[in-house]
């Protein structure tokens, strides 16, 4: 059975709804899922809370959802690139909880595992730490972190079987397939193989774990620093 849907716009505006946690594939602007960004914004919901290792960077990204002013909690390990991220944190706009990446992967597939939570020396003695249930394994201090179970995940993968099963290409293949196991509903983005089925060794995630597909509708791929130097004559 095919689990295409026309368009990004229709698949995500059939189930947000304000206040609802949403994870997020991607790493910077590597292997984010645009389309079904973009559309999020546009459904104008509010009081998000997103889970994503960052928040892009201003205009691009999940910085949509912040110029839009949908978003009420964030969960990352990593925000350094995003100005007005920091500006509405500064102005008590928006509540952040900062969590070692390591951490934000583990809880994720906790999450998608079915592994309520897990004890991790991550944090141990600092203020990550503040406010957990603390446990001693050999000498070793560790924190109690709970596994995340989002309302909707949307991923970004690289090819995709009409089943849902998605294939992901390089750099790209960071927190999507994490975040694909980890929500309630998920929706992947991606060129879609639309006869056969991707080889069983190609195959990432599971179909079992993609309640819909759509066709990535906006190709363009932005890069977050760009670097260069001279050439150097051979």
């Amino acid at each position: 059975m095919s689990k295409l849907v026309d368009s990004a716009a229709k698949a995500v505006a059939a189930v947000a709804r304000d206040g609802m946690t949403v994870a997020v594939g991607g790493f910077g602007l590597s292997g984010i899922p645009t389309s079904l960004i973009t559309a999020l914004r546009d459904t104008g919901v509010k009081d998000l809370t997103i889970v994503s290792n960052n928040m892009g960077v201003d205009g691009k990204g999940l910085g949509l959802l912040l110029e839009n002013r949908q978003v009420a909690k964030v969960l990352a390990s990593y925000v350094g690139e995003n100005k007005l991220f920091a500006k509405q944190y500064l102005d008590g706009e928006l509540d952040v909880e900062f969590v070692p990446q390591g951490t934000l992967a583990e809880r994720l597939h906790a999450g998608g595992a079915g592994i309520p939570a897990f004890y991790t020396r991550t944090g141990a003695g600092t203020p990550v730490g503040d406010g957990k249930p603390e446990r001693d394994f050999d000498g070793v201090r560790t924190i109690l972190e709970h596994g995340i179970v989002a309302d909707l995940a949307l991923v970004r993968a690289h090819r995709a079987d009409l089943e849902g099963n998605l294939r992901y290409r390089l750099t790209a293949r960071n927190f999507n397939p994490l975040v694909a196991t980890a929500g309630r509903i998920t929706i992947a983005e991606a060129t879609v193989v639309e006869a056969g089925f991707l080889d069983p060794d190609d195959v990432h995630t599971p179909g079992i774990y993609v309640n819909h597909l759509v066709r990535s509708e906006i190709q363009d791929k932005d890069i977050e620093q760009r670097t260069v130097r001279p050439r150097v004559d051979a």
